[in-house]
């Protein structure tokens, strides 16, 4: 049955998750489980939810907000828009999403910020930084230590802003075959997360989103509090449907 073998992937995920933390000396409890449901089938989803996943995450707003609509248990889990965001379609993650993970520009934060203020809820929101320099991956350009200074006066402009909290930092590093080769980027988006929280105490850095299916463990050793598996507990995603 689906329900049964989505609850044993995510059952062994999460002791996977917890020996990854005691490797490193920390409380499992630090770290949530997002499962990630792109391009997953109504029922894939539904099963999720069933076999006790408490997050999901969605990266395109308006597939999440469809499953959010038609599914009568989305109410019992929280939903995440992980994936990158177009400014024309903030609102849908004001109305409909709980926590926003791939905040990259002042003029997308502008935009949430009066959404949200207009809704009347403040958004939790992560930063999300580039720290691979691939052109494929959203973010602040974050690759080069020594040039993060630049960063600062926009991020302050975006610690600013109404209706909008600031919790933390994400990152999509390179995906490698060897888990291990992933690490450094990891180091890095931790760097990063340390030096946001000395230089702006301001606001409230208490997550750092990293580590998919491929590499979410080596992400618990490296100081991750949110991890987003996806096809290691839902299994593969469905070929997309060629248009005739």
């Amino acid at each position: 049955m689906l329900v049964e073998q989505i609850r044993q992937r995510y059952l062994e995920t999460l002791e996977r998750m917890e020996k990854a933390a005691q490797r490193t000396g920390r409380d499992p409890r630090q770290v949530q489980l997002i499962v990630v449901t792109k391009a997953q089938p109504l029922e894939v989803v539904q099963a999720a939810i069933q076999a006790g996943a408490q997050a999901l995450g969605e990266n395109y707003p308006e597939e999440g907000v469809m499953k959010i609509q038609s599914l009568p248990e989305a109410k019992r889990v929280q939903w995440h828009m992980i994936g990158h965001l177009q400014r024309r379609k903030a609102e849908l993650v004001i109305q409909h999403f709980d926590f926003f993970h791939a905040l990259d520009s002042l003029r997308l934060a502008q935009r949430l910020s009066r959404l949200a203020q207009e809704a009347g809820r403040i958004l939790p929101t992560l930063l999300e930084f580039n720290v691979s320099g691939e052109a494929s991956k959203f973010g602040w350009p974050a690759w080069e230590e020594a040039a993060w200074p630049n960063l600062w006066p926009e991020i302050e402009a975006v610690l600013t802003l109404p209706g909008l909290a600031i919790q933390g930092v994400m990152a999509m590093p390179p995906l490698f075959e060897n888990p291990e080769e992933v690490r450094p980027y990891f180091r890095r988006l931790r760097r990063l997360f340390e030096t946001l929280s000395q230089r702006f105490p301001q606001a409230e850095w208490r997550h750092l989103s990293m580590g998919t299916s491929a590499d979410y463990e080596i992400a618990i050793e490296e100081g991750a509090t949110m991890v987003r598996v996806g096809q290691a507990i839902l299994g593969p995603r469905p070929p997309k449907q060629e248009s005739k």
